[in-house]
C-alpha cells in the first residue's frame, strides 16, 4: 500500500517542483514531502530529513527509499504523520495507549494531552500520571530522601530505612518502654504530600524504577505499621511488662547501595597450609622452639615443624610406634 501525504501549509505549491520521499514502515510505503518533517526539527524525522540529509547521515536504500521507524506498525505511523500536518495524534481503534506512547518516544514526539486524542481517557490519564509521578518523585528524591541517605552514608551505613509520616503525626515513645521492633534505626520524613504520593501503588512502582535507574539495590516500597505512642503497659505472668503501642499505616522505603552485599552476610573460612618455619610467638617470648607448648584444641603442625632441631642421641632412639608429642 502507498499513502501520499501533502504539506497542507503549501497546498498551492506546484506538485512537479515539490520534493517527494518514500518511507517504508512495516512493509508499507508512505510518499511524503520532507518539509513537513523539517518544520518539527526536534523530532527524529525532523533531524533525519533536515540536518541529517545535509550532512549525508540519512541515506536511502538502492531504490531511493528510506526505511524508518523499525518496530512501529503502519497504522500507528499513519496516525503519527497527522501530527506533522495538524499537530494532533488521534489514537486509532485497536491501538493501545502504551503502544502509541512507545512510538512517540521512539520518534521523539512529545506525548501530552494537547497532542494526543483518544476515546480511552483512563489509559491516557494513566500514562500522563506516570510522567507526572516520575517528575514529582525525582524532586522528592533530591529534596527529601537524598539528605537522609547521605546522613546514613556518613555514619558508615550502606543502606537506609525511611518511614514517611504526615505533617500531623506525632511520635512519642516511652524511654523506659520503647518499641521492640527496631524502629529506632528508621529515619522519618514528615510530609503529607509525600505520604499521599506513596498511597498509590502505581506511584510506588514509578519510584522503584527511578531508584533502580539511579543504581540503588534491594529496593522495597510499601505500607507498614509504625508505632507512634504508648497506649498501655500490661503485666505478664511473672511480672514481665508488655508494652502496647498505637500503630499507624504509613509508607516506607528501604534501599541499599552496598557493593559487596553477597559477602557481608557470611564469612568464608579457608585453611591454608603454612610454608614458613618461623614461629612469631616463640620469637617474641624468646622461648626455645623445642620448649614451646602450643595450646590448641586441635593443633595443626607443619611438616617442617616436626623435624628435630638436634640429631637424636643413640641412647634415646625413637620408637616408630610411639606418637609424636607435637602431633
Amino acid at each position: 500500500m502507498v499513502f501520499v501525504y501533502e504539506n497542507a501549509k503549501e497546498g498551492a505549491r506546484n506538485v512537479r517542483t515539490s520534493e517527494r520521499v518514500t518511507l517504508i514502515v512495516d512493509n508499507t510505503r508512505f510518499v511524503v514531502d520532507p518539509s513537513i518533517f523539517t518544520a518539527q526539527p526536534n523530532t527524529m524525522l525532523g533531524r533525519m530529513f533536515g540536518s541529517g540529509r545535509e550532512h549525508n547521515f540519512t541515506r536511502p536504500n538502492e531504490k531511493g527509499e528510506y526505511e524508518v521507524a523499525e518496530g512501529i506498525g503502519s497504522t500507528v505511523f499513519r496516525a503519527i504523520l497527522d501530527y506533522y500536518k495538524t499537530g494532533i495524534i488521534r489514537c486509532p481503534d485497536g491501538i493501545s495507549i502504551p503502544e502509541l506512547r512507545e512510538a512517540c518516544d521512539y520518534l521523539c514526539i512529545s506525548f501530552e494531552y494537547s497532542t494526543i486524542k483518544c476515546r480511552d481517557l483512563s489509559a491516557l490519564m494513566h500514562e500522563l500520571s506516570n510522567d507526572g509521578a516520575r517528575r514529582q518523585f525525582e524532586f522528592y528524591l533530591e529534596e527529601m530522601i537524598l539528605p537522609l541517605m547521605v546522613a546514613s552514608a556518613q555514619s558508615g551505613e550502606r543502606e537506609c530505612h525511611i518511614v514517611v509520616l504526615t505533617d500531623d503525626d506525632v511520635v512519642d515513645w516511652d524511654e523506659e518502654y520503647p518499641p521492640q521492633m527496631g524502629e529506632e534505626y528508621s529515619q522519618i520524613i514528615y510530609s503529607t504530600k509525600l505520604y499521599r504520593f506513596f498511597k498509590y501503588i502505581e506511584n510506588r512502582d514509578v519510584a522503584k524504577s527511578v531508584l533502580k535507574e539511579r543504581g540503588l539495590k534491594k529496593i522495597r516500597l510499601g505500607i507498614e505499621g509504625y508505632p507512634t505512642y504508648k497506649e498501655k503497659v500490661k503485666k505478664r505472668p511473672g511480672g514481665r511488662p508488655e508494652v502496647i503501642y498505637n500503630y499507624v499505616q504509613r509508607p516506607f522505603i528501604r534501599m541499599s547501595w552496598e557493593k559487596e552485599e553477597g559477602k557481608s552476610r557470611h564469612v568464608d573460612f579457608q585453611c591454608v597450609k603454612s610454608k614458613s618455619i618461623t614461629n612469631l610467638a616463640a620469637a617474641a617470648a624468646d622461648i626455645p622452639q623445642d620448649q614451646l607448648v602450643v595450646m590448641h584444641p586441635t593443633p595443626q603442625v607443619d611438616e617442617l615443624d616436626i623435624l628435630p632441631i638436634h640429631p637424636p642421641s643413640s641412647n634415646n632412639d625413637l620408637d616408630p610406634d610411639a606418637q609424636n608429642p607435637m602431633l
